[in-house]
């Protein structure tokens, strides 16, 4: 039996993390994602794991890296100018295939912004942030109880591709407060990351078998020596110039994602089965979006609302089946439509779209969507 609690949203990120695995937690305070780095100050000892705080957002990021070279699960969080500083650090995890979790509760603005503000204006910087092609997965919750349910995946992903993993919440969600019932820890899947030992010392570490992605190089520590580098690098861990050994290493990146999207991918689809008018939102937005919904509903109108959980990859396949059933997207973010970009790539022509923002710090009301929906009658 799990147990019914008043829990935080940035509270239920650090409590999904601890169920993961969690055991390394490094990182600055910065709002709206301090809660995260407090709370796992206090936890994480009480589980016998450590918390650090850096001296910037720079090192957080690397002492994440190196934490889970050694095997530990490690998680770092920020918001704002502090998600941009560790997007360097970040693509060496990318290339080195370091698992690890970055949260990132986004806040209003560029550069210091409005820093209690809510906001979803990272999207693209989640995707594209570090430099040159790389994987990257990102995961968005709309409530405390997902949050806690997201952090978990968050860490089976980071662990089951060796990849980091971008837990993108939004203020609205990381300061919001439910009521929320915790799972039996017996009753999680919790998946841990692909090891072997070679039968050499040394080994060939980032080997891939035929058909595979991912490599199984053992934590530091434990017997086997190998080579990180944020270097293009062959099977040896070392660095390489060969053309074809950095194009195989690259693709091979991509592919352990691009190839098993159906295994990341998560959408939420609610009355769409019937609707004509649908309302496509992520994150803190869905949960006007799914009042707006019903109010319309009452009123005769078929709406519908489609959230992406896995922003990144971007759920194409579900959003044009769906685009090719209804006459009407609405598109609902706290950007200036960041996603409306994705949804107007990938419906094309198959039905109207239309766009709400909002950019002012404030938060998108129900009467607002459904003003919007309204038009689709």
């Amino acid at each position: 039996m799990g147990k019914t609690v008043l829990m935080q949203g940035n509270e239920a990120c650090v409590e999904g993390a601890i169920a993961a695995g969690m055991r390394f937690y490094a990182g600055y305070p910065i709002t709206p994602s301090t809660e995260i780095a407090e709370n796992s100050a206090v936890r994480l000892p009480q589980v016998g794991g450590k918390f650090i705080q850096m001296e910037d957002e720079i090192s957080s990021m690397a002492a994440v890296i190196g934490a889970s070279a050694a095997g530990v699960k490690a998680m770092t969080a920020s918001s704002g100018p502090g998600f941009s500083l560790k997007q360097e650090n970040l693509g060496y995890a990318c290339i080195a295939e370091i698992p690890c979790v970055i949260v990132d509760v986004q806040r209003s603005g560029p550069s210091t912004g409005l820093p209690t503000s809510p906001s979803q204006a990272d999207v693209m910087q989640s995707r594209w942030g570090t430099h040159g092609d790389h994987p990257m997965i990102v995961i968005s919750p709309s409530s405390v109880r997902e949050t806690y349910d997201l952090a978990i995946r968050c860490f089976n992903l980071a662990e089951k591709y060796r990849t980091p993993v971008i837990f993108l919440m939004d203020e609205i969600v990381g300061h919001l407060r439910e009521g929320i019932e915790i799972p039996d820890p017996k009753s999680l899947e919790i998946i841990n990351r692909p090891v072997r030992r070679y039968a050499k010392q040394n080994g060939l570490p980032y080997h891939v078998e035929e058909g595979k992605y991912v490599p199984e190089m053992l934590p530091f520590g434990q017997g086997q020596r190998y080579h990180i580098t944020g270097l293009a690098h062959n099977e040896s861990g070392f660095p390489t110039n060969d053309n074809k050994e950095a194009g195989k290493l690259f693709r091979r990146l991509l592919d352990k994602v691009k190839n098993n999207r159906d295994d990341i991918v998560q959408v939420e689809e609610v009355m769409c089965e019937d609707a004509d008018a649908v309302v496509v939102c992520f994150g803190g937005t869905a949960r006007a979006a799914v009042t707006a919904v019903k109010q319309a509903r009452n009123r005769g109108i078929k709406a519908g609302m489609f959230r992406p959980i896995t922003i990144w990859p971007f759920p194409d396949k579900e959003l044009e089946a769906l685009s090719k059933k209804v006459k009407r997207i609405v598109v609902a973010e706290h950007n200036d439509g960041q996603i409306l970009l994705e949804v107007q790539r990938i419906v094309k022509d198959n039905c109207e779209v239309d766009f709400i923002g909002r950019i002012d710090g404030s938060v998108m009301t129900p009467r607002e969507i459904l003003s919007k929906i309204e038009g689709a009658k």
